[in-house]
């Protein structure tokens, strides 16, 4: 009697609504494997490697950084590409900024354009008519500006450059996230591995395999003569377009839905806009994905200048780091975590919870060894545990967020989601460049990031089902009365 009315249980909390077709499915992957690189990789790592082409040092790096440590050797061409990525060689006015630091400033230009604009599409991206169209405009636009990166060699192109990239792959982000709260339905699973989860699981793991594929070939181009590192990193921009355009066979492949709720009026836009406030742990939700994007990048961020700057490891040995890092999540995300998430029944608030506290255990070892000899396998270890945890709280941050918004106002929700999200990682990144080879900075504010998040998710009653899906609407009468059941009862045998 117990376990037949367990198995009833748990049948009233599964899923309704039409299950997307296979070709809706691989195509929403394949699009997340041909852009999450753009803010991972493309806008961090590539663009500001070709801005420090253009740039001229007016003292010898090699032999600064020979004088600053003595005891170490390192080859001249990563001195040289470290010491002009970091030190401060563009001159606006009465102030030098760094590379880095140039496209810190373009990638915050774009995200405060980009604001805007996402505010008008909350509007109409509910409507179905229109998701196709965003998707490839906003995926035009960034490759477009991806293609001539190299055309005009003058430092202050760069600054356009990367902020119509940063609008395109904010706005896109926003119509890719939304596709997937038409394509998981109206309601929620409280058992098992939602649909939610497992689409948002396997998506990360693309991603990851686009970035460390975009990583690999920037290392590979940096293996070429001094004289042609800009046209070789020019390649890696070109490449990094066509990769994001080849995305777009998605918006062929997907099927065009809509909500089944009256559109939104356009008598009151604001309102839209800013509805999501009226859902409070959606709003721990966003905070979340806020700290944890922050995080991320600022540990990756500033620890791979440390590592280059300071600890001068062999550049194959970056490269290893760089693939552990995108490449472990693919293993570690859907073979491990899954299961796990699946056994302890642990939902999106746990997963997130465990994502920072593998960030902080990142943290705290690099900040308590930046001191100490650092070899090969510390760095595998470094990567493959904090590759995990980026992945862990990309893809449980946006089950969270779009199980806690309502069904017909994913728009809104999603919205929020791109725009912060890409504050987090633009932010990040700035801490990480600002300090650069000051791990224990840039570790210590990613690790106080970790713990606010923390403190958000599990003091702030942040939930996806006992609240945040409830208040959403997306969890049936039937299933709201049963899980309220005593939990021995349901689960004895």
């Amino acid at each position: 009697m117990q376990a037949g009315r367990s198995r009833d249980t748990k049948n009233s909390y599964e899923e309704t609504g039409e299950e997307p077709s296979r070709f809706d499915v691989w195509g929403w992957y394949l699009y997340e494997f041909c852009s999450y690189f753009v803010q991972t990789v493309l806008i961090p790592l590539v663009f500001p490697l070709i801005i420090s082409q253009l740039q001229h040092l007016p003292f010898d790096p090699i032999q600064d950084w020979n004088n600053n440590h003595p005891a170490m050797s390192c080859a001249g061409k990563q001195i040289l590409l470290y010491s002009k990525v970091t030190k401060g060689s563009i001159a606006v006015g009465g102030l030098k900024f760094s590379s880095l630091e140039w496209a810190s400033i373009a990638w915050g230009g774009g995200l405060a354009i980009a604001a805007p604009i996402l505010a008008f599409i909350s509007l109409v991206i509910d409507d179905g008519q229109f998701q196709t169209i965003i998707t490839i405009a906003a995926t035009g636009v960034g490759v477009f500006f991806c293609l001539p990166a190299g055309f005009f060699k003058t430092t202050k192109i760069f600054i356009p450059y990367i902020a119509a990239i940063a609008v395109a792959s904010t706005v896109a982000t926003t119509s890719h996230t939304h596709h997937l709260g038409l394509m998981i339905g109206p309601n929620k699973t409280q058992f098992g591995v939602s649909r939610t989860i497992r689409f948002s699981i396997y998506s990360t793991a693309a991603g990851c395999l686009g970035s460390a594929i975009i990583s690999s070939f920037t290392y590979h181009m940096l293996r070429e003569p001094n004289e042609r590192d800009f046209i070789s990193l020019w390649v890696v921009s070109i490449f990094s377009g066509f990769l994001w355009l080849v995305g777009v066979v998605h918006a062929f492949t997907a099927e065009n839905k809509t909500t089944s709720v009256p559109s939104i009026s356009f008598s009151s836009p604001r309102f839209h806009l800013f509805s999501v406030f009226r859902y409070p742990h959606a709003i721990g939700g966003l905070i979340g994905v806020l700290l944890s994007s922050f995080a991320t990048m600022c540990v990756f961020t500033g620890g791979v200048l440390f590592i280059v700057g300071q600890l001068c490891v062999k550049p194959v040995h970056l490269l290893y780091l760089w693939l552990t890092y995108f490449l472990f999540p693919m293993v570690s995300l859907p073979l491990l975590l899954q299961p796990f998430q699946q056994l302890i029944k642990a939902n999106s608030v746990k997963m997130k919870i465990l994502g920072f506290m593998l960030t902080l255990i990142t943290c705290g070892f690099g900040f308590y060894f930046w001191d100490s000899e650092w070899k090969l396998e510390h760095l595998l270890i470094f990567g493959a545990i904090q590759g995990t945890a980026s992945g862990v709280l990309h893809a449980f941050g946006r089950v969270l967020v779009l199980d806690c918004a309502p069904y017909g106002k994913e728009g809104a929700f999603c919205v929020w989601y791109g725009w912060v999200r890409a504050v987090g990682l633009c932010v990040g990144f700035t801490v990480g460049s600002v300090v650069p080879g000051e791990i224990r900075t840039c570790f210590g504010a990613a690790f106080c990031g970790a713990i606010v998040g923390i403190v958000v998710l599990l003091f702030g009653n942040v939930s996806e089902f006992d609240g945040g899906a409830v208040d959403a609407g997306r969890v049936s009468e039937t299933a709201r009365h049963d899980h309220h059941l005593d939990p021995k009862e349901s689960f004895s045998l």
